[in-house]
């Protein structure tokens, strides 16, 4: 029998997962994995697929996609583990725009790599975020302008990689410069102020090259907040190579903590929300997460 499913994203990576998928079938078989391939077909498949894969018993469901795909895969991991039908690994074939679930990890992303560390089959226990009636996630969950980008980013077909990320922000500088009063709650702190976007990391990285939150850890029970104030388009711009280097930290307008939990509420308007890079909201003016420590296994 099969001990790992693989649920391939054809569309991931801009059409890359598809173009792969015969080199990854070979590399698998080469290295003795015995696994069954399945195709998504529309939006939280992965997330289904993952659920019935787990009640059938596979040990492993493997993501070849990005991190849309591995945040699907999460959650039905989590919900199947909620359905009581046991606590299988998640898998990473990392072919997407940006990978950040698995640089956040320590993952690697190259596919011969990632197809040898499934054979060898270590594994790590990784902290999990959720959001109050929306999913859990994996990498970070953004309010206003990161999740503004990703609306973008998902429109720019022309682009490959970082090229992508890197447009859509500079985009939404352009047009996107709301800056609503948003009452910000961690465990024993709290702010309330004019914000651009708030940023709840529990890896390091968004958008395939911006390192959001350079200093947090997958495993440490915290989430790593990344708050922007409001600010004129010249100042984002100066910012952005900063947040390129991971050395905003410090500068005017940027404020970073760290959580388990954390309540927003926008005081006056709405904002988007991304989680994994995914719209999960288009006008949401509360938000409320946690963090539940160490709930996955990763085969890394």
């Amino acid at each position: 029998m099969a001990t790992h499913l693989v649920i391939v994203n054809p569309t991931a990576g801009r059409g890359a997962a598809a173009a792969v998928l015969p080199r990854t079938t070979r590399l698998l078989k080469e290295h003795g994995l015995f696994f069954d391939l399945v195709d998504t077909e529309r939006a939280w498949h992965a997330a289904e697929l993952t659920q019935e894969a787990v009640a059938a018993g596979y040990r492993v469901v493997v993501a070849l996609g990005g991190d849309g795909t591995v945040n699907e895969v999460i959650n039905g991991l989590m919900l199947a583990r909620q359905a009581g039908h046991g606590d299988a690994a998640l898998g990473l074939l990392s072919i997407g725009t940006g990978n950040d679930f698995a640089y956040g990890i320590g993952a690697p992303t190259d596919l011969e790599a990632n197809c040898t560390a499934l054979a060898r089959g270590w594994t790590r226990t990784v902290d999990i975020g959720y959001a109050k009636g929306y999913r859990y996630f994996g990498n970070g969950i953004g309010l206003g302008f990161d999740a503004a980008v990703n609306m973008y980013a998902s429109r720019l077909t022309r682009l490959r990689g970082n090229a992508v990320y890197l447009a859509a922000v500079l985009r939404t500088i352009l047009f996107y410069y709301r800056a609503p009063v948003t009452l910000i709650e961690g465990d024993t702190w709290r702010l309330e102020r004019p914000t651009l976007m708030v940023s709840i990391m529990n890896g390091r990285r968004l958008g395939g090259g911006f390192l959001v939150a350079p200093d947090a850890l997958p495993d440490d029970g915290l989430f790593d907040l990344c708050m922007g104030g409001k600010m004129g388009r010249l100042r984002m711009i100066s910012l952005v190579p900063h947040f390129m280097r991971g050395t905003q930290t410090d500068k005017p307008r940027i404020v970073m903590r760290r959580s388990s939990r954390v309540r927003l509420t926008v005081r006056d308007g709405a904002q988007v929300v991304h989680a994994d890079g995914e719209t999960i909201a288009t006008e949401a003016s509360h938000l409320e997460v946690e963090i539940l420590p160490r709930s996955l296994r990763v085969v890394y």
